[in-house]
């Protein structure tokens, strides 16, 4: 197989063959979304049990995210010398270990090993990323890339919509009337409270970790094909004979930024809007289901792009659409109170459910025997969900969380760029 990222099939593949590929990366991207929105209730869960303020909590999503940009140049090196298929089935391991951290985490009841097990999945998500996004783009035409990803996109938002819903039940129940309650204990009452309160997600992790090693066998003895990206027909051999870096790529590289941008605005849509929605005086057993709502959002939006795209609209038209929808939500969201407010986050589930599939095709494009080392610099960009919902947590601190949401609006106006003229720019 080859198109115009000129990726190969190390071993001829069938229709069934490729379709069973896309069921086990659709697998996969289930786990991404699984583990990934976990956040959403961690956040206000470990802010109560670790007594944190909003700047602390988001430590959470900057321990997940960033590392990303810390290990996803390491995981292309990775996944060169193991290919893609047991870089997948390493990955998956390397994320039981980070859920392994939560045990002593929650016994200790200690926010700093906590972050630690999140950064340990985080790189596991980062090799599994590296692998996984790139696999599926180049899985078949560069055309149809972004349906590809959208059906991933729904493998990884179901399962996104459904963690919440399950980690919620666990460790946030009955939480509204612990909070009323620890504020009339003594010291020796609220630690005791606390420390169980904590040890509400022992169980949780342990049988994610079991999960996780099971599925890494699975994906280590499975029929995936290996994709060779190192190789380039005479076209782009010709058109990249005289690059030596990734650098002289620059629609990579604003891609790259576009992704940072992105990632932020759709950490902060999932994981600040139980957080938001308790603010605006939403009881929490209420609250917890907005990322429900964020997610499922999300999934409505990659339904259409799945139906559309290429059919009656291209991957930088849904994008632009996208973008223009994330602006008119934020804004609406900034300028609304209560209830509507809060619901305006959530749908912009909707505006960001085309974005990532939009721009991982656009970016790498024409890379060639740069892929990994391109995927690398998309995967690092997953850093913006380590920054930008921090620095909205210090705006939320500051003034309120609700004026702090004019940070999405800078952010969306980049993607519009990228998608209306950045994603052209091949040469410097």
């Amino acid at each position: 197989m080859s198109n115009s990222n000129t990726a190969e099939v190390k071993a001829p593949a069938s229709p069934g063959t490729t379709n069973r590929s896309i069921i086990i990366i659709g697998a996969l991207f289930f786990i991404f979304g699984f583990v990934t929105w976990l956040n959403s209730v961690l956040i206000p869960y470990l802010k109560i049990a670790c007594e944190l303020n909003n700047f602390q909590s988001y430590f959470v999503v900057t321990a997940f995210y960033i590392s990303y940009l810390v290990m996803a140049l390491p995981s292309a090196w990775i996944l060169k010398v193991t290919g893609f298929k047991k870089g997948m089935s390493l990955g998956l391991l390397v994320m039981a270990v980070g859920a392994l951290i939560f045990i002593p985490a929650a016994y200790t009841r200690t926010y700093q090993l906590f972050l630690l097990g999140l950064f340990v999945q985080g790189t596991g998500l980062a090799i599994l990323q590296t692998a996984a996004n790139p696999y599926i783009t180049i899985l078949g035409p560069i055309e149809s890339a972004a349906k590809r990803i959208s059906i991933m996109g729904i493998c990884n938002k179901v399962a996104g919509a459904l963690a919440p819903i399950v980690l919620g039940a666990i460790a946030l129940k009955n939480v509204d009337a612990l909070v009323e309650e620890l504020k009339t204990m003594n010291l020796a009452e609220k630690a005791s409270a606390l420390n169980l309160l904590s040890e509400r997600v022992v169980a949780p992790y342990l049988i994610m970790m079991g999960v996780l090693i099971l599925l890494a066998i699975f994906i280590y003895f499975s029929s995936l094909p290996e994709i060779d990206t190192d190789k380039e027909d005479e076209t782009l051999a010709k058109t990249n004979i005289n690059k030596k870096s990734i650098f002289q790529f620059p629609h990579l590289l604003l891609g790259a930024l576009a992704m940072f941008l992105y990632v932020g605005v759709e950490v902060m849509a999932g994981d600040t809007v139980i957080s938001y929605g308790a603010s605006q005086g939403i009881p929490f057993t209420t609250a917890k289901f907005f990322t429900t709502y964020t997610l499922i959002a999300m999934i409505v939006g990659y339904i259409i792009g799945i139906y559309a795209i290429p059919r009656f609209i291209t991957q930088e038209k849904a994008l632009k659409v996208s973008a223009i929808l994330g602006i008119v939500l934020g804004l609406g969201a900034i300028f609304t109170d209560g209830f509507i407010s809060v619901l305006l986050i959530s749908l912009l589930g909707l505006a960001n459910a085309l974005v990532f599939p939009a721009i991982w095709p656009l970016a790498i494009d024409g890379l060639g025997r740069f892929t990994k080392v391109g995927a690398s610099f998309l995967i690092m960009a997953l850093a913006g969900g380590a920054i930008i919902p921090l620095l909205y947590g210090a705006l939320a601190d500051s003034l309120n969380p609700q004026t702090a949401y004019w940070i999405l609006i800078p952010c969306y106006l980049f993607i519009l760029y990228y998608a209306s003229y950045g994603y052209k720019i091949r040469k410097k």
